[in-house]
């Protein structure tokens, strides 16, 4: 059986906070910036092999965490309407960086579909409102 193309997409953001700190935030329904935060209706299991399932305006999404490694690595599988019902893969990594946190997010197997390239701006809209919420790692001067 052929397998059908896919795409990934990668976001990067430097962010004021340690990466314990981002972690657990992204984690937390509370937290600006988060998926979680912006919902019509949540149900969220953050642990290994834990659901959720996400509605905002009126579309759901949902998945199971596949890994979590405390401030470092979230894993977790991702599917709505805009995957074409296909189980697509989302990882997050958080690195030290100077004073903040390199937060990094993947979103893998994603079909090769403008449905599937909408997770662009959902994405960077998310991650923009992250580095709001915690703010931005000054730059060094020279």
């Amino acid at each position: 059986m052929k397998k059908a193309k896919t795409m990934k997409l990668k976001f990067e953001r430097t962010i004021a906070a340690p990466p314990s700190q981002v972690f657990d935030g992204w984690l937390n329904p509370k937290t600006p910036g988060t998926p979680w935060h912006e919902h019509d209706d949540l149900i969220l299991n953050a642990k290994k092999n834990g659901l959720f399932y996400w509605l905002t305006n009126g579309v759901v999404h949902y998945g199971r965490f596949t890994e979590l490694k405390k401030a470092s690595r979230i894993q977790l599988t991702w599917m709505s309407r805009y995957t074409l019902g296909e189980e697509s893969l989302v990882t997050l990594t958080f690195k030290k960086q100077g004073k903040g946190t390199l937060m990094t997010l993947v979103h893998s197997d994603l079909p090769k579909d403008d449905r599937a390239k909408a997770h662009e701006g959902g994405w960077n809209y998310f991650m923009d409102k992250l580095v709001d919420h915690y703010g931005k790692v000054p730059r060094k001067k020279k």
